[in-house]
């Protein structure tokens, strides 16, 4: 639904990008801080955090190298990535800027029955903005873990947002 919202073609493998330690805000930190000029949308997203360094991971062995979750909003200068798209070029300036993502504190992994079947729900000052299930995601979280690992080295701490759903809007 958020792809349709964006009016963008629904991807037929998974769309990453890095986000900096420095774009972390974490939980009662604040405030964001927004660049002046820009249209910064929300993006509530399921945060996966990476237990242990993995490389080549397969689908049917991702979920042992989770730690646990933790709630974040990706925050996106939505002007900067459209500018971006249309060139070719890479999102890293409309995701990356300093606080540009709120994180909740660590969820251990045990107390996340099933992370392909929560709500996720956004409220900006008081209005609810976003709210559905990780069941709707368009990829599963071995899926990402496994894509990713094919290109990368994950380490102990990192974390993956999984991906937003229908709702998101300006700041």
């Amino acid at each position: 639904a958020h792809a349709k919202e964006l009016n963008n073609p629904v991807p037929q493998k998974p769309i990453y990008f890095i986000k900096p330690t420095t774009s972390y805000l974490q939980e009662g930190d604040g405030p964001i801080l927004l660049p002046k000029g820009s249209d910064v949308h929300h993006e509530v997203e399921l945060g996966v955090v990476i237990g242990e360094t993995c490389k080549n991971v397969s689908e049917d062995n991702a979920m042992k190298h989770i730690a646990g979750y933790a709630l974040t909003i990706d925050m996106t200068a939505r002007d900067i990535q459209t500018e971006a798209r249309q060139n070719g070029m890479p999102w890293s300036e409309a995701k990356g800027f300093d606080t540009f993502m709120p994180i909740s504190t660590f969820i251990p992994k045990s107390q996340i029955k099933d992370p392909h079947d929560i709500e996720l729900w956004l409220k900006v000052d008081g209005e609810l903005r976003q709210k559905d299930s990780t069941n709707l995601m368009i990829f599963s979280i071995p899926n990402l873990i496994s894509e990713v690992t094919k290109c990368m080295t994950l380490e102990k701490g990192d974390v993956i947002a999984t991906s937003t759903p229908k709702g998101v809007g300006a700041v």
